[in-house]
């Protein structure tokens, strides 16, 4: 008895999925928008390895052909694009720290009740979502506080998303109000409360707004093409427009061992590469919040 019972394992079977025809045709639409979204970044990374013949020639498709990796030594060779590269990290760092330290020191007392003059700023914030006033006024401003040719003009401007800003409230006003009246008896201040409690229950929501600002000031280049004329403060979105636009071009000659006919033989291919360049950075910090994403904005919408 005990070998018949001990013969008997612990057998699962197994069902094997049934797809119905609704869940292949919504499969099939997924699928289509991704490949809608990959195919042309995969095509600009083949292009960028890729000979100037076969790109002129219209050979490149998903694959490089004629594999030609001189743009990209061009590109990490040229000092000013690096500087820029570094440049731009610096500033995107920079200004999402500032700018989710401003988001939560205005979210988090807007969900206060006791604030006095709450609903007054609620709808000062709000309004700045409907009205601007324009880019002129804002340029003005930039300047009689002489902040151009500054990083801070690439920092201040817009560093407090109202969007943001509301998204982090609803995640605040989501959370259960027993906890923060248990840190009250128990003596905390708001301060204290902020930092010790509703911080880190909040990591979902402050992972997905970091990941909004990062990415929003990296790709970001008009502002550093209203105020910014000195080319050491010149972020690398915006070399990158100029270089597509064809005003400036990456000084392949000036990089050591250089000469103008290598910047006639890769000119095909130095823009696709430049690209790649300016986008990979976002694309390794992406996966690692990307687990927070969906939580934190569908958690942050539970409330109004």
């Amino acid at each position: 008895m005990m070998q018949n019972k001990t013969a008997e394992p612990n057998i699962v079977m197994k069902k094997s999925r049934v797809w119905t025809v609704p869940q292949i045709i919504l499969a099939a639409i997924i699928l289509l928008i991704s490949l809608t979204c990959l195919l042309p970044f995969v095509n600009v990374a083949a292009t960028s390895l890729s000979s100037k013949s076969a790109i002129l020639s219209g050979k490149v498709s998903f694959w490089p052909v004629e594999m030609d990796t001189r743009a990209y030594k061009a590109i990490f060779s040229d000092p000013a694009m690096m500087r820029s590269l570094w440049f731009t990290v610096l500033i995107t760092v920079g200004y999402t720290i500032l700018s989710m330290i401003l988001t939560i020191l205005m979210a988090y007392p807007l969900t206060k009740k006791r604030l006095a003059g709450r609903k007054f700023f609620n709808f000062m914030a709000l309004f700045t979502m409907y009205f601007s006033g324009g880019t002129i006024p804002i340029y003005l401003n930039i300047k009689e506080l002489g902040l151009l040719d500054t990083p801070w003009s690439l920092i201040l401007p817009g560093m407090l998303s109202t969007y943001n800003m509301i998204i982090l409230k609803s995640f605040f006003t989501a959370l259960p109000d027993s906890l923060e009246e248990a840190a009250t008896i128990d003596g905390a201040n708001d301060f204290q409360i902020l930092l010790q409690i509703v911080l880190p229950l909040s990591m979902a929501s402050l992972a997905t707004l970091t990941l909004f600002y990062a990415v929003g000031k990296w790709n970001s280049f008009q502002d550093a093409l209203y105020y910014i004329q000195n080319k050491a403060y010149q972020p690398l979105q915006l070399k990158l427009y100029h270089l597509i636009k064809g005003s400036q071009a990456v000084d392949i000659a000036a990089m050591e061992g250089g000469s103008s006919t290598v910047a006639t033989d890769i000119s095909e291919s130095i823009e696709p590469a430049s690209i790649i360049f300016a986008t990979l950075p976002i694309l390794v910090v992406y996966p690692f919040v990307q687990r927070y994403f969906v939580a934190g904005v569908t958690i942050g919408a539970v409330k109004g």
